[in-house]
């Protein structure tokens, strides 16, 4: 071959591999296997939260959900480790639709319910679960041991010791899916009895190596852009992550962003957003738990005022008529140079607890969503404003915020023209069909050959 051939063969390698990571990179940011986990019965894992919807689990939360797991959980852990899994085999075989006799997880769906507090992640990033056999050996310290299900009887579990105990699981896609997972889930239900008769208690987790269904929605969440784009170099954002409260153990708990957070006293204004978003806001004497947030900004120097602290005062409240719990803003302080201005906010400041709260405009003049907590109040001499304001106190598991619960109302100018277009369109057409349904149509005729037609007066 001439050196020009060899040179084309080598190109031609170099562009095929280039497809194929291109495309293995495209599959795995849209790969998700779903995980199971529970105990067994009489046996407390704790309460871990469950992610948002439409959340993907990484690799380093699955960590943290291990962790927080098996330090109460028994460290007695069975894997059953699937070729390939998706919720959509839950969905297509798992019953959901009323008929739960033709389920093919039943095994699995009664160890479900006679756990305490099972933690079921819908997606669990691909790289993610195909990691998860060393993570857990990781987190025992032990090395996992594969057992095949036809020689379940001669295992000696020894209760003394944490033990991993691995059981693979095929899958094949076609007629025979859920003849195939029928058979995985008798063999779980094997393996969940064999614990019990010997009477160990155990932790079980329940994933697939792969997703064996790729759902490849538009990617705007993960950043990629849609359609045409400029080939120019774009610039770099000038948004600022928000800023971010920890608690005790270092973990992220409450969020805040603002474009402005504009505060007029005296018919002086001051932007207090303008420096708190570069790392150097001082956030000394915040507090967050399970149950209440309170985030403090403390300024000194401005407004003609020697010290100033702007306070958000948030509480998780629990609401029986929605069966939820919601965070609900109480109020936001102005404490400055020995007085207090405080503002009622829990009217219109709310959201669910597990998403944050987003709101265009947070003002104390127009629309009011900050109103003065009484007519002689410290607060009737200030004017806030906030822009673009987001704030997120309870659920918060990483340095970005939840999904937002918008304050924009249902009926927008937008809604109310249309309404009152298709009232007045409505109007006319029934005006017209009444119009029509009032026609008389004549009962005598003139005939040419006859006399012609006498109508007396009384008629």
């Amino acid at each position: 071959m001439t050196e020009v051939g060899l040179r084309r063969s080598s190109l031609s390698t170099m562009a095929f591999t280039s497809v194929l990571l291109f495309i293995c990179s495209i599959y795995s940011c849209y790969a998700q296997a779903p995980l199971l986990m529970w105990t067994s019965d009489g046996s407390n894992m704790p309460h871990l939260a469950q992610p948002t919807a439409g959340q993907t689990v990484s690799g380093g939360q699955l960590a943290s959900y291990l962790k927080s797991a098996l330090s109460i959980a028994p460290r007695n852990v069975l894997l059953f480790l699937q070729d390939k899994l998706s919720m959509e085999d839950f969905t297509m075989y798992g019953g959901v639709f009323g008929n739960k006799q033709d389920s093919a997880f039943l095994n699995v769906e009664s160890a479900l319910q006679t756990s305490s507090n099972p933690l079921v992640l819908p997606a669990l990033d691909w790289s993610a679960s195909h990691s998860i056999l060393e993570l857990l050996q990781g987190e025992l310290g032990i090395p996992a041991v594969q057992i095949d299900p036809s020689t379940l009887k001669e295992i000696k579990l020894n209760t003394a010791q944490p033990s991993l105990l691995a059981v693979h699981l095929p899958y094949t896609a076609g007629d025979q899916t859920k003849e195939l997972l029928l058979k995985n889930d008798a063999i779980i239900g094997e393996v969940l009895n064999m614990f019990k008769s010997q009477d160990v208690p155990y932790t079980a987790v329940y994933t697939g190596l792969k997703p064996s269904r790729v759902i490849e929605d538009t990617p705007v969440m993960a950043g990629h852009s849609v359609g045409r784009s400029l080939l120019q170099a774009l610039p770099e954002s000038t948004v600022k992550p928000p800023l971010v409260i920890n608690n005790t153990v270092g973990q992220p708990c409450i969020l805040l962003w603002a474009d402005t957070l504009l505060a007029t006293y005296s018919g002086n204004q001051v932007d207090l957003a303008r420096d708190i978003f570069n790392g150097s806001a001082d956030t000394a004497g915040s507090v967050c738990n399970n149950t209440l947030s309170r985030l403090v900004l403390n300024y000194k120097n401005v407004l003609n005022l020697r010290s100033l602290r702007l306070i958000f005062s948030m509480r998780k409240i629990f609401f029986p008529v929605s069966a939820r719990d919601w965070s609900v803003m109480e109020q936001v302080v102005l404490e400055y140079d020995g007085q207090r201005a405080i503002f009622n906010a829990s009217s219109g400041i709310y959201s669910p607890a597990e998403y944050s709260f987003h709101c265009q405009s947070v003002s104390s003049a127009q629309s009011p969503l900050l109103v003065p907590r009484s007519a002689t109040d410290n607060a009737t001499m200030w004017t806030l404003s906030f822009t673009d304001f987001q704030i997120q106190g309870f659920n918060v598991t990483g340095e970005e915020f939840s999904y937002a619960s918008d304050c924009a109302g249902f009926f927008t100018p937008g809604i109310w023209m249309g309404l009152l277009t298709s009232l007045l369109m409505v109007f006319i057409l029934s005006y017209g069909l009444h119009m029509i349904m009032q026609l008389r149509t004549m009962d005598r005729f003139d005939d040419p050959k006859g006399p012609a037609i006498s109508v007396p007066q009384s008629e």
